[in-house]
């Protein structure tokens, strides 16, 4: 039995959060995961890396999609690894790495990466970003969901300075939500996301 054609039997992304297993840990939304995912431009065989994997919903759906490629899933916190894994196993997934510690410093060693998701920094954008430039194979594309306007122009400004080819989207989003006997649309946060190509 496939376990995970069970839990999500088709081909494009945007597997619903509630498929998710989450806790407080945070979540990359169904919408701004399908954009995410988008503008990475996966291919089956590629090599990815997830930096803060969080509960792994990016390691997920970036897993089925390169195939037989590796997703390396990193975080610094135990317990956001604990639900990547979760999260990994419920759909079946044999061909993702878990990678505990503090990025950039638990990046170096990795085999070079084709694409790179960057869910969370720890304030170390810069750093992350140089190594993980040192790390991406030619024409590779890096991915930074950002929450914040400054994330968003230091992952930019660093982009224009090494002379990647450097785009950025700002996502709202709003979800049909019923309030007692009505419906409203219901805002989730705002997120920024930079695509650095080499």
């Amino acid at each position: 039995m496939d376990i995970g054609k069970n839990r999500w039997p088709y081909i494009t992304p945007g597997i619903p959060d509630e498929l998710f297993e989450r806790r407080k840990v945070p979540l990359t939304k169904e919408e701004v995961r399908v954009l995410t995912l988008a503008k990475a431009r996966l291919a089956p065989g590629q090599t990815v890396y997830d930096i803060g994997s969080g509960t792994g919903s990016i390691t997920v759906e970036a897993a089925r999609l390169v195939s037989p490629g590796i997703v390396y899933a990193v975080d610094k916190d135990e317990e956001a690894l604990r639900l990547t894994r979760i999260n990994v196993d419920s759909f079946g997934l044999t061909n993702v790495v878990y990678l505990a510690g503090e990025a950039p410093g638990v990046l170096a060693g990795l085999p070079p990466a084709d694409r790179i998701f960057i869910g969370g920094s720890g304030g170390n954008l810069k750093e992350i970003l140089l190594q993980c430039l040192s790390q991406l194979q030619p024409k590779g594309i890096i991915v930074i969901n950002a929450v914040t306007l400054d994330t968003l122009w230091e992952a930019v400004n660093f982009g224009r300075e090494k002379g990647l080819k450097t785009t950025a989207i700002a996502l709202n989003v709003a979800r049909l939500e019923k309030i007692g006997q009505r419906e409203i649309f219901r805002a989730l946060n705002p997120v920024y996301i930079i695509q650095l190509q080499s």
